[in-house]
């Protein structure tokens, strides 16, 4: 779990507007994910190492992971806690933990893990973060830890949609916004899937960049309750996110 007592420890509340819902009042994930991001941005920012402080040596945080888990995803919630701890850096990656707690009732909803890389922008390669902050310290393991899962490929294609990107989609580093992708690749699911179910777990990887005008391809296979999803550049077939997501009935 979270350490309250670290230095690196930050939390924020939420209010869940009526537009970061569904019609059945569950919340979106690409809403879950601008939550998580505002946060982890601001947090990086009070502990030294957000924006204003990489983009001075040309360099950015880029996301490359997430994996969650849910006891219940939000759903007739109207204001949700979010807890997060930098754990430090394993190697080139650096880790970020979250919690979500119902605001109301003090439950906790779910937990998130999330790896990050420190990019050179001009040739993309990876930095360690210690090389640029020197109070950045190396992850300790704990017990409750969660993992990432593996992403297996898709075996074939039960559903397609396709997606231009648009310029509301590039973010401050000239790139799509991490939510963007949730979006391409849960609105290739079928109505009536969405409707029955929620998320109970979620696993991103996030592989390959795209530009303003391109065309996304987004292929799922959905297996009883579990779906993949492939989000593609269709002009290139180059693959930018895989994602694995379990779901639960909607209650």
């Amino acid at each position: 779990m979270i350490d309250l007592t670290s230095k690196f420890f930050k939390e924020r509340e939420f209010n869940i507007r009526y537009s970061e819902m569904d019609y059945q009042k569950v919340l979106k994930p690409s809403a879950l994910l601008n939550f998580l991001q505002d946060l982890a941005t601001f947090a990086a920012d009070e502990g030294g190492f957000g924006y204003d402080a990489v983009v001075t040596h040309n360099l950015g945080w880029f996301l490359l992971k997430y994996h969650m888990e849910f006891n219940d995803y939000p759903k007739n919630i109207e204001n949700i806690l979010i807890r997060t701890e930098a754990r430090g850096y394993n190697k080139l990656f650096a880790l970020r933990d979250f919690e979500l707690y119902n605001t109301e009732n003090k439950e906790l909803i779910g937990r998130v893990i999330s790896q990050w890389a420190l990019v050179n922008m001009d040739d993309k390669s990876m930095i360690s973060p210690a090389d640029i902050f020197s109070f950045m310290f190396k992850m300790e393991k704990r017990e409750d830890d969660l993992s990432f899962e593996k992403i297996h490929p898709l075996e074939r294609v039960d559903y397609s949609e396709e997606f231009k990107v648009r310029y509301d989609d590039i973010d401050v580093n000239q790139h799509v916004n991490n939510m963007n992708y949730i979006v391409w690749a849960f609105e290739a699911l079928p109505k009536e899937f969405k409707d029955k179910y929620k998320i109970k777990t979620l696993d991103m990887l996030y592989k390959k960049e795209i530009q303003y005008g391109n065309t996304v391809l987004s292929e799922v296979q959905i297996d009883d309750n579990i779906a993949i999803i492939s989000v593609k550049n269709k002009s290139t077939d180059e693959e930018l996110c895989l994602v694995k997501a379990e779901f639960t009935d909607v209650k």
